[in-house]
């Protein structure tokens, strides 16, 4: 009976050395679930509206003195579904409000009362000065500022022209143009397209030389009569004027005075995309849809 006693107590302790201790689930160190995935942001878009803005000033006995007229694109971030994005909710949203910012504040400055108010300055200076040298009025001054703009699923260009008159014997015109990247939020030069851009821009150099030879050929002139004797140089530096793109090419603009004289007026060289693509990089086909 002593030894049944004996057993029975080694039994028990046996059996409390492997109980789970009080207080602890007997799944503790089982590995935790894994997390759910985070969901995925969904990606933004963005619209492009021209703006337009006119004013016009007159003088004390009603004389008119300045004009202004800008239309110029506004980028707007808009989510999935079309709405606006006013604050972001996600880094996708944040990353197109910082690119609708950058792209509008390079044409903030046409839109604002400053630009206007200094040419109506500028008028009333010069009828004052005219007044008192006996000079007649003339016309009033004016500022035009206009755009077209081609958009792909990443690339907007904004091709400008700016046309002015603020006193002297003609008025001026200026070309300009930019190119924005909306993946990236950044304005890009033309031969970042390139795959390599010494050979993509010396490509373009030939065809505008070849352009700008054969449209004097069709005055019977020489290339140095129609345009500046230096154009070839002036040309080799093509990428820092007016470049646009639209569905069929890309244009290279330069305004009045700067390949040739004012009465010859602006000077606009067309490169088709057939001519382009051999050069181009796969960032720069995706970015002009040509895939």
């Amino acid at each position: 009976m002593k030894k049944w006693s004996i057993l029975l107590l080694i039994f028990c302790l046996l059996a409390g050395c492997t109980a789970a201790p009080a207080g602890r689930e007997p799944a503790e160190n089982a590995p935790p679930p894994a997390a759910a995935p985070a969901p995925e942001e969904e990606p933004c878009g963005y619209t492009v509206e021209m703006v337009e803005r006119e004013d016009s000033a007159v003088d004390e006995d009603g004389t008119l003195l300045a004009t202004y007229r800008v239309y110029m694109p506004e980028l707007t971030a808009c989510r999935a579904g079309g709405a606006a994005i006013e604050t972001a909710e996600t880094e996708a949203e944040a990353r197109a409000l910082a690119a609708a910012a950058t792209f509008n504040a390079q044409f903030a400055s046409w839109t604002l009362d400053e630009g206007f108010q200094e040419l109506v300055n500028m008028a009333r200076e010069e009828r004052v000065w005219r007044q008192e040298s006996g000079i007649d009025w003339g016309h009033a001054f004016f500022t035009e500022m206009t755009s077209e703009t081609y958009r792909t699923e990443r690339l907007v260009s904004v091709a400008g022209n700016y046309y002015s008159y603020t006193g002297g014997a003609h008025p001026n015109t200026v070309l300009m143009a930019w190119n924005f990247d909306l993946e990236t939020g950044e304005f890009f030069a033309p031969e970042q397209l390139a795959e390599d851009g010494e050979i993509f821009s010396q490509a373009v150099w030939e065809e505008i030389v070849r352009q700008i030879r054969e449209r004097a050929a069709e005055y019977d002139l020489k290339a140095e009569e129609m345009f500046w004797e230096n154009y070839e140089e002036i040309a080799a530096g093509w990428s820092s004027y007016a470049v646009s793109f639209d569905e069929e090419g890309m244009t290279v603009a330069f305004s009045p005075y700067e390949l040739a004289a004012y009465a010859a007026g602006p000077q606009g060289f067309r490169l088709s995309y057939d001519l382009l693509a051999p050069y181009l990089s796969d960032y720069g086909r995706a970015m002009l849809e040509l895939e």
